[in-house]
């Protein structure tokens, strides 16, 4: 791989972005790469933004994902995905989770929950880049929601060629507590697979 692959992660607090961005680390890391990583998330308890970036490569000098640099967006809630568009590069693929949040001023009533996300990000991205995904069905069908940050990863995984499915196991292994291992590595082939 002769340049970093960049991926953004975006969403909202309690959504396992944190945790996801960990898993990607540490697979890339287990493949072989340089990894930098970094996060925002400074409001995550009040149901904010949060997003954290992973670069990997031969070798990384900087973990910052700048406008129009990221190979990929992966977006945990819809309206997050408009928010960190601008992160994508031109041709960049996008996977959007197709959960709804809303956010504070939507939940008094000040604002309406923007209605045409999907058209929108359809439109500007186009629909060869860009893959809706129900995490929530997933990890529902799951009977464990904390599983849908690893079915998002699974989701997006088949753009990360470089990093080995023996790399992906070790990383969910890792990270995650041993008696989660097997239900989160069953959302992450859910999630590649596409079921």
């Amino acid at each position: 791989m002769a340049r970093n692959k960049s991926i953004m992660i975006a969403g909202v607090g309690g959504q396992g972005i944190l945790v996801a961005a960990d898993i990607i680390a540490l697979a890339a890391l287990d493949s072989g790469f340089d990894v930098k990583k970094s996060e925002i998330h400074g409001m995550s308890q009040r149901g904010g933004s949060v997003t954290s970036s992973v670069k990997y490569a031969k070798k990384v000098f900087s973990p910052v994902i700048t406008c129009g640099q990221a190979d990929i967006l992966l977006s945990f809630e819809l309206l997050e995905s408009l928010r960190q568009l601008h992160f994508l590069k031109d041709g960049g693929f996008l996977a959007v989770n197709e959960m709804r949040i809303d956010p504070l001023p939507v939940a008094v009533g000040n604002f309406e929950y923007p209605g045409d996300i999907k058209e929108k990000l359809t439109s500007i991205v186009g629909a060869k880049n860009l893959l809706f995904v129900n995490a929530v069905e997933a990890a529902q069908t799951l009977n464990d929601m904390r599983t849908m940050n690893v079915f998002l990863i699974g989701a997006v995984s088949s753009k990360m060629p470089e990093i080995t499915q023996k790399s992906w196991e070790k990383a969910v292994r890792e990270r995650l507590p041993e008696k989660a291992f097997e239900i989160n590595m069953k959302a992450f082939e859910m999630g590649k697979t596409g079921s």
